[in-house]
């Protein structure tokens, strides 16, 4: 049963990062997760400072709002001009390192196990459950993941429309009355909270390799965005089932086999993707060439 419990909470992930990457890849933000995922320590210390609590859901919450201020911040500085990728750097590197300084300041003489708050481990995710009534209700992760993924599903498909328009051309999106800002702040809100609610549970590392990987992948074969959100949520979740089993008989960590799985799922996909595959790319310009040899050597003979 600890097996499919974990298998689950890995679907649940991959399936909304895989929906979300697929925007974020289009928008050229793909590093979005991880400038969330090391910005948001100033707000898990702030939180403890605040509440005198360890308990994992203050922390939560307090990250969550620190995501959501660098999401607030990094566009800030991209509409001032500054370009997306120094917007992200810049911002995340700041915070994570107001962070730092807090935690050596305030909280020396505390063990305030960042790294189980940061860095979860999926593999424990079947021993944090949550008790209602008396009884059992499962792990804590099937619950968080689950109703993020529930969540995501729901607004990308009542927004998905708006969500398309302002990821291709965000000026024609505006021109037709599209709020272009409010659609942003939406979609970076969901992967703020897709973020937060699965790092502590599955890792950093599977968080961002899900955001990205996948969606880069279906990147490669399709260039409809309905089918690119499927290939993408496929990937994850073949990722997701593969890497486990890997682990298991690698004796290794999971969330790094899940995404070593979607890192040689990518690969094959740039090799042989049949229209912007390596090979593929290969017998065109192949092709053309032999397409030029043959009407240079007519007009040779002509």
């Amino acid at each position: 049963m600890n097996e499919l419990w974990v298998i689950l909470t890995g679907i649940f992930v991959a399936a909304s990062c895989g929906i979300l990457g697929c925007f974020l890849i289009l928008r050229k933000m793909a590093m979005v997760g991880d400038a969330i995922s090391h910005s948001v320590l100033p707000g898990i210390v702030i939180a403890f400072l605040i509440s005198g609590s360890r308990d994992s859901l203050v922390m939560t919450l307090g990250a969550a709002v620190f995501g959501l201020v660098t999401v607030f911040l990094i566009q800030l500085f991209k509409n001032s001009g500054v370009q997306t990728d120094a917007s992200i750097g810049v911002v995340f590197t700041a915070l994570f390192a107001v962070g730092i300084v807090l935690v050596s300041v305030y909280t020396r003489q505390i063990d305030l196990d960042l790294d189980c708050v940061l860095y979860g481990e999926i593999a424990f995710v079947p021993f944090d459950r949550i008790t209602l009534f008396g009884m059992d209700a499962g792990p804590k992760a099937i619950w968080g993941t689950g109703i993020t993924f529930f969540i995501t599903l729901l607004v990308v498909s009542l927004f998905y429309k708006q969500f398309k328009i302002t990821s291709f051309d965000p000026a024609m999106a505006a021109s037709v009355g599209i709020p272009v800002a409010l659609i942003h702040y939406m979609l970076m809100g969901l992967v703020s909270l897709t973020t937060v609610s699965s790092f502590e549970s599955v890792g950093a590392i599977l968080v961002l390799g899900m955001l990205v990987v996948p969606a880069a992948t279906a990147y490669l074969l399709t260039e409809r965005l309905s089918v690119m959100i499927v290939y993408s949520v496929a990937v994850g979740i073949v990722s997701t089932i593969l890497g486990y089993y890997a682990a298991v008989w690698l004796d290794a960590s999971i969330a790094g086999c899940i995404v070593t799985v979607a890192g040689i799922i990518f690969g094959l996909t740039f090799i042989f993707s049949p229209s912007h595959g390596m090979i593929s790319k290969w017998w065109r310009k192949r092709k053309i060439l032999q397409e030029d040899h043959a009407k240079q050597a007519q007009l040779e003979t002509a």
